[in-house]
């Protein structure tokens, strides 16, 4: 298997495209179900390893930990943590990722096949279905069945919240940050937030809106954020008045249905009315091997989720520095 870096290059920044790994859960009972994850997440797939071992008072879900070229790694039983009764007996195979900065590694029964797709043909799922399961952010029709795209974050976050879920560390009421710069700058921030994920649109709003410096408003993926965007662009024009009269600044997730972050971003860049305002990708894929994506379709700034102190301190720097 390829690293995510040799495949994501494939792949040019902007084209709304993306590579996913099709994967299936066999169950008990013969349902076999389809789910997606993005290449770009994966680092190897290797056979399950030999030597695991179950950690105490590890969530019920985590099958253990093993040691793979020298790093200890957490298993996560995907069938476990969906609910699911998976059948025994066949040849499981480990899907190795890396995101948010960590190495995790997923328990599945089996792959069929990368594909290679566009954001537009993967549906949102709606409210009634996300609330109904959080781990699902989108699903798309390959062939003769439905694959849903899975919310592997999540998984992590039900592990340790520290390394999905933005919140504020016990001690840190306000970013360093906010003495420095508050002076400069004009208070509320108008912040616009795509990110498929209602758990992130949920922790996110909630930690930049706590002291009253950012007032958030949320959408469910670049096209609909896109649309929001194009609507604020024609009262502008017909009131005379600058964009920055109604928003800010734009913060993205990278993947999401319809239209995913660098195409978002290519299209705000590319707008002679909109290309003003500054757009900062708050991603899990923001890493060093990835970076370039961004800097291709021209964001003003790129940052690896949850880092919610990083992300505060950056979005009042950018605004500083455009006033």
């Amino acid at each position: 298997m390829a690293t995510s870096d040799s495949k994501g290059i494939l792949l040019e920044s902007g084209t709304n495209e993306l590579e996913l790994i099709e994967l299936y859960i066999d169950e008990v009972g013969g349902y076999r179900g389809y789910f997606g994850v993005n290449v770009a997440k994966v680092l190897e797939i290797i056979s399950l390893p030999p030597n695991i071992a179950k950690p105490p008072n590890a969530a019920p879900f985590v099958a253990g930990v093993f040691n793979h070229r020298g790093k200890v790694i957490t298993l996560v039983d995907l069938a476990l943590w969906l609910g699911k009764n998976r059948l025994e007996g066949a040849n499981p195979i480990v899907i190795i990722t890396e995101f948010n900065k960590v190495t995790s590694a997923f328990l599945v029964s089996g792959i069929t096949r990368i594909h290679r797709s566009s954001w537009e043909n993967i549906r949102p799922v709606d409210t009634y279905m996300q609330n109904f399961c959080d781990a699902i952010t989108g699903l798309i029709h390959l062939e003769d069945r439905t694959v849903l795209m899975l919310d592997l974050e999540m998984a992590i976050g039900e592990i340790d919240p520290r390394l999905a879920v933005p919140q504020l560390q016990p001690g840190k009421e306000k970013s360093a940050v906010s003495e420095t710069v508050a002076a400069g700058l004009r208070y509320p921030m108008r912040v616009l937030h795509a990110d498929d994920s209602g758990m992130i649109r949920r922790a996110t709003k909630k930690f930049l809106e706590e002291h009253k410096e950012f007032i958030v408003t949320s959408k469910v993926d670049g096209g609909e954020a896109w649309e929001y965007l194009t609507d604020f662009k024609k009262k502008a024009g017909e009131q005379n008045r600058p964009i920055t009269d109604f928003i800010d600044l734009i913060l993205s997730d990278v993947e999401m249905p319809q239209m995913d972050g660098y195409h978002f971003c290519q299209k705000v860049k590319n707008d002679p009315v909109l290309k003003v305002l500054p757009f900062i990708l708050f991603s899990s894929l923001i890493t060093d091997k990835l970076r370039h994506k961004g800097e291709s379709v021209h964001a003003d700034a790129q940052l690896s989720k949850p880092n919610p102190d990083e992300l505060v301190q950056n979005l009042k720097d950018i605004m500083l520095k455009r006033q």
